[in-house]
């Protein structure tokens, strides 16, 4: 047995320690919220997130082959991570869509020449999958691809995690192979230390945030069953169904860190466009705003370490649920401290 020290209660957090305690490791965690809860300003990135398991899609924005392989491994891990989880988590991978308007067939052919993998669809085709979507849209399915309920499987993975020591309001400083120093001035030795702070691991790493602003709807019996992805020439959006009753509306990417509630422009652009392709949504309410940072590196991608005593993972970006269980099974593995799979 290992005592372990992490810093970071995010989702990679989360990861490691419901996969150390299972493999029966003393941990412990620090992290600068109040609590376990998505509340206040301290409150994890994936707490904000659509929980898109979209490695085809991701292709678009930039994804390199290792950015896909990644989470095409992180889509085989979910489902055996979810079904050892202590309550029930949405997890669904019935492949996602690719919709435009007619009017937007270059747009959405420029998108696609980056996109290896979609498979056009016709009208007939579409209206077999998603019969709640409006008439006359061009489609694309990307099999494969799904989405998981992003609260849920954080409080899930918190709760299966029981067994390690969580410690709230204690911002981490800096991260050292075999210890942790807290902002408090206090030293944590361990025989392992881990680094998930994201925007926490400033200015170790030039990590910056970027605001995003997503938007939850309730609407029961939507009917929707696969996100969506609009191809258009101004608007990036996702609408993703979290369950029977809830749609996950997003989002935007601003290159800032404030924090302050959703802008208009941003709330009205994204609705629009949905209900131009869901027009059920026109009787959706609107059950909350949100805003949150993402923790992004220069180039997008996440940096991982391993190194004697220390492991670190940090500048998820908006992948965190898309990469996060690869990353975190490979550095488990290389160091032989456990395994996010089922035990042999």
């Amino acid at each position: 047995m290992a005592r372990i020290a992490i810093a970071g209660a995010g989702l990679v957090g989360r990861l490691f320690s419901w996969a150390l305690v299972r493999a029966g490791h003393q941990v412990e965690v620090f992290d600068a919220s109040s609590g376990p809860a998505p509340e206040g300003p301290q409150r994890a990135a994936a707490f904000s997130a659509a929980g898109l398991l979209s490695p085809l899609a991701e292709q678009d924005s930039g994804a390199d082959t290792s950015m896909v392989a990644a989470g095409w491994r992180s889509l085989q891990l979910w489902p055996r991570i979810c079904a050892r989880l202590p309550v029930q988590v949405h997890l669904r991978r019935e492949g996602s869509l690719l919709l435009a308007h007619r009017g937007d067939l270059g747009a959405a052919r420029r998108v696609l020449q980056h996109v290896v993998g979609a498979v056009a669809l016709d009208e007939t085709a579409l209206r077999d999958l998603e019969p709640a979507l409006a008439p006359g849209l061009l489609a694309w399915k990307l099999e494969g691809e799904g989405f998981i309920d992003p609260p849920a499987a954080m409080a899930a993975l918190h709760q299966g995690a029981a067994a390690a020591n969580w410690h709230w309001n204690q911002p981490v400083g800096k991260v050292l192979p075999h210890r942790l120093l807290l902002a408090d001035g206090h030293e944590i030795e361990a025989d392992w230390a881990i680094d998930c702070r994201g925007l926490g691991a400033r200015p170790a790493l030039p990590l910056r945030g970027v605001r995003g602003e997503i938007l939850t709807l309730s609407l029961a019996g939507h009917g929707l069953r696969r996100p969506l992805r609009l191809l258009h020439p101004r608007h990036r959006l996702y609408l993703v169904p979290r369950d029977e009753a809830t749609l996950v509306l997003g989002a935007s990417e601003i290159e800032s860190e404030d924090l302050s509630p959703v802008c208009l422009r941003t709330a009205v652009e994204l609705m629009a466009a949905a209900h131009s392709l869901m027009p059920s949504l026109a009787e959706a309410r609107i059950a909350k705003l949100d805003v949150n940072l993402r923790p992004a590196l220069p180039d997008h991608r996440p940096e991982v370490q391993f190194a004697p005593g220390q492991l670190s993972i940090n500048g998820l970006y908006r992948h965190g649920f898309l990469m996060g269980p690869a990353l975190v099974q490979e550095l488990l593995m290389r160091s032989g401290l456990g395994t996010l799979e089922e035990k042999e």
